[in-house]
């Protein structure tokens, strides 16, 4: 099934009185559940969707675990998932500390069989 994707306008936030410019933006089809997912899976291997799932929870509660005690946690092929920070400076050496960071964002870097797939996606306008 192709990727959907309709034009939108958008301003130039540099300079308001520029026309503005037209761009492509994905159109979401849908949403899996948890269970649509691990259905899917089960198809394609030998566990069930009882397994499935409890794979995928399993999944779900040790990735932010190992993010949260500093890892980087690498899927091979798929990706990786790392943290970000979003931290203010300060200018002398001995002052900085946790106070400084703002935010702590998980990060995900596509492996190359996900950019493959994702670039070699159909895409059509809606």
């Amino acid at each position: 099934m192709p990727i959907k994707y309709t034009v939108i306008s958008r301003p130039n936030p540099q300079d308001r009185e520029a026309a503005p410019q037209y761009y492509p933006s994905i159109q979401s089809s849908g949403r899996i559940s948890l269970r649509q997912l691990a259905q899917r899976m089960a198809e394609i291997s030998t566990l069930s969707t009882i397994d499935t799932m409890a794979a995928i929870e399993a999944f779900l509660q040790v990735v932010p675990q190992e993010l949260a005690e500093g890892n980087i946690v690498d899927l091979g092929d798929f990706g990786s998932f790392w943290l970000r920070t979003k931290t203010t400076g300060t200018a002398d050496q001995e002052t900085v500390s946790r106070t400084q960071i703002v935010d702590v964002k998980p990060l995900f870097r596509p492996g190359k069989e996900f950019k493959k797939v994702l670039n070699n996606a159909e895409l059509t306008k809606e």
